[in-house]
Parts: structure tokens; C-alpha cells; sequence
């Protein structure tokens, strides 16, 4: 029914257009989603964008569904507690797994496999099982303990993809800005877009 499964992870860094522009293209792109979000996501979204999500995970499931115009089951929102959904076991867990906004305390959080919440599990999961990995922190500067961190992840095999806009393609809207990142984390899924043209190709 779906092509792939993905699981999102939102975290309480700046950056939650960036996650929401990714959950809505890979619904277009027929990919089945798992969401997990974050407390601190919830405040920070308010914050910076016009999306307000309900507090509990079946509300933000049939609200995201509509949202997006998503297919039914297409969205599953897994709440914190949920140790017994498909991202918390090896056997069942999506094959790639983005945290967007990534928090540097989520980042801290599964460098050292802390496994506190069910994004931290889901994490720990992706890195034990050799899957693919992405991580976008939004923070400036990085201190010693964020590089560390993410050399620690990198060489785990996890895929440090900060949130940093380039400017070749002459950007004219902040939609293009976040276009940027999110066209890069769906090269990395190995889903196809339309968003910007590779270096080389235009």
C-alpha cells in the first residue's frame, strides 16, 4: 500500500517548519510516516509556526492526517510511553528514522543511548540495526560537547545533516530556505524531489 515507512521524531529545537515541510512531501511521495513529538516541539511549533498540534497522540494522528490530506494509516503519532510501537523493536522498526528539529539534548540523549522516551528508544534502535539515521540539529554555535556528540553519532554510522541553508540556488522565500534542507534529508530517504536542482544539473 505504501512504498516506505519513515519514522519523525520532532524535538524542542528551533526548526519545526522543516519537519512539517518533510512530513508533507513524504505523503505525497507515498511513504507511510510514524511521528513522534516531543513536549518542548509542541511549544516550540506554536511558536514559530501557525500548526498547533492537540495534546494527545490519536488527536495529533487524525489532525496531521487531515492537515496533509494523508491516506488512512498513513500517519501513525506515537506517544512518548508507547514501548510497544513498531519503532521501539528491531524486528518491525521503518528503515530510516529522522529527528527534525534535532535538540542538542536529544542529541546527548542518544549518543549515549539514554533510551528515556520512546524518540530516544527509536534512535537507539535505528543505530543498533545498522538503519539509516538522520539527525537535523538547529543550534549556533556548537560547543565541544555538541561536536562530540555528533562525532560520536557519525562514527556510529548516524547522518549529522544540520540545518544550514545554502544560497546557490538563490533563495527569494523563507519556503525555499527550509526547501533546501528538506530536499537533502529526502535525497538521504532515497525518496525522488522536485524541490531543488543538484549541483551541476540546473
Amino acid at each position: 500500500m505504501f512504498d516506505k515507512r519513515v519514522s519523525i521524531a520532532l524535538t524542542g529545537a528551533s526548526g519545526m517548519p522543516y519537519a512539517l515541510r518533510l512530513i508533507e512531501l513524504l505523503v505525497k511521495a507515498n511513504v507511510q510516516v510514524f511521528v513522534m513529538v516531543s513536549k518542548a516541539a509542541q511549544i516550540v511549533m506554536a511558536t514559530e509556526t501557525e500548526f498547533k498540534l492537540p495534546g494527545q497522540a490519536a488527536a495529533q494522528q487524525a489532525h496531521l492526517t487531515d492537515i496533509f490530506s494523508a491516506k488512512d494509516e498513513q500517519i501513525k503519532v506515537f506517544n512518548k510511553e508507547q514501548w510497544f510501537s513498531p519503532v521501539a523493536s528491531g524486528s518491525s522498526a521503518p528503515s530510516s528514522m529522522v529527528v527534525v528539529p534535532c535538540s542538542t539534548g536529544c542529541l546527548s540523549a542518544i549518543a549515549t543511548g539514554a533510551s528515556n522516551n520512546l524518540i530516544e528508544r527509536a534512535a537507539d534502535v535505528a543505530l543498533k540495526e545498522r538503519r539509516k539515521l538522520i539527525l537535523v540539529p538547529r543550534e549556533t554555535p556548537y560547543s565541544e560537547i555538541h561536536l562530540e556528540h555528533m562525532l560520536k553519532l557519525t562514527r556510529m554510522g548516524a547522518i549529522i545533516l544540520p540545518a544550514s541553508p545554502g544560497f546557490y540556488h538563490n533563495p527569494e522565500t523563507l519556503d525555499d530556505m527550509v526547501d533546501f534542507i528538506v530536499a537533502r534529508i529526502l535525497d538521504h530517504l532515497d525518496v525522488e524531489q522536485g524541490l531543488i536542482d543538484r549541483w551541476g544539473e540546473s
